[in-house]
């Protein structure tokens, strides 16, 4: 369906406390609406140039609010700012966010998507609300109007274009694997990211070699590239990929944060291990783990460097459970989440405008 050049506009944040998870999976669904035949514009009020650049080179417009983000006043601008653009739906993604601020959006006649995780806003306005996640509960959202849709589940999750040419990609499971993917998210202030990497200086396996991505918003990498070359680690460090599919093909296995990564990592079959970094990662850190998808380890201040060590060496070695974690993985994220919801949003545009 055409939208006729529509405007999607989309609050989110992005910086080293909050990570860059949020701007990534609404940058999915800026693509998938972009290729509809749409624009989006991107309004931030915390300043990131990373995600700036990052948006731009996508052809996005990026807008700065001043305002703390969440509070009334950002509310208040940023149905300005839709209003300006003559936007048909606005976007609003983070945990800053709460069931207020969905109702001054739409007390200002505005259509809304609320993309969450756990049901952290308490009430729940918006047209529609997006949980991708695999713990995605209607439980979670009782409190919510009574014409408010629900998209829960896998089936709606968000994969940027860099991931969609991977399509029907079924890897090949090593007897042995050597090729890990370390990936901390896009800030990683407590700098679990070290921590990993002292744990591989126990890997006993010939020809292991690994890749660490790091973040534009982490303040580490000088730490972390001295750690290494002092270490003489077989490590490669890559800052602000941003084609992370290229190095999930390459990977025989991951070791990750417990947030949106782990959909791509599963989208790509790769078998992974998740550190708990955070409050909100730790449901479907737990959901993954119980029902076979990724091995996880819980928080990351609990883990010691033997047994982090340990529980890498055996997902090494392996190969059935790589296996199963694998087909799990590619039978569950399809890589269509974001054309569904670009598909609903205009036909629910369609039902207003009747």
């Amino acid at each position: 369906m055409s939208l006729d050049n529509g405007v999607l506009l989309v609050r989110v944040d992005s910086g080293i406390n909050i990570g860059s998870g949020h701007v990534m999976r609404c940058l999915a669904l800026a693509q998938a609406w972009q290729d509809g035949g749409g624009d989006a514009v991107f309004v931030l009020a915390t300043e990131s140039p990373n995600a700036e650049a990052r948006l731009t080179a996508e052809g996005f417009e990026v807008v700065y609010i001043n305002a703390k983000p969440g509070s009334a006043e950002d509310a208040h601008l940023t149905t300005k700012m839709t209003h300006k653009y003559g936007a048909s739906w606005v976007v609003v993604d983070g945990y800053h966010f709460d069931g207020d601020y969905q109702k001054i959006i739409k007390e200002a006649g505005l259509n809304l998507l609320f993309i969450d995780d756990y049901g952290h806003a308490g009430y729940y306005p918006a047209d529609i609300v997006l949980n991708q996640n695999i713990h995605a509960d209607e439980d979670l959202y009782r409190n919510r109007a009574s014409y408010t849709k629900l998209l829960l589940g896998t089936r709606y999750v968000l994969l940027r274009r860099e991931f969609l040419r991977w399509q029907g990609y079924r890897r090949e499971i090593p007897d042995i694997a050597r090729k890990m993917l370390v990936t901390m998210g896009g800030s990683d202030p407590q700098n679990v990211t070290l921590k990993v990497l002292q744990a591989l200086k126990n890997i006993d396996i010939d020809g292991f070699e690994a890749v660490c991505v790091i973040g534009g918003n982490n303040p580490h990498y000088d730490a972390l590239k001295d750690f290494v070359e002092t270490a003489n680690l077989p490590v490669r460090i890559e800052r602000d990929v941003k084609d992370m599919s290229q190095l999930m093909a390459w990977a025989d296995v991951a070791i990750t944060a417990g947030g949106t990564t782990c959909w791509e990592l599963a989208f790509m079959g790769v078998p992974f291990i998740i550190v708990v970094l955070a409050e909100n990662q730790q449901s479907a850190a737990e959901y993954l783990d119980n029902l076979g998808y990724a091995v996880n380890l819980g928080w990351y201040c609990d883990l010691s460097l033997s047994g982090l060590s340990e529980v890498i060496m055996d997902l090494l070695l392996d190969k059935k459970h790589r296996i199963d974690m694998s087909w799990l993985g590619h039978v569950s994220i399809d890589g269509s989440g974001a054309k569904r919801i670009v598909k609903l949003l205009t036909k629910s545009m369609v039902n207003y405008e009747c």
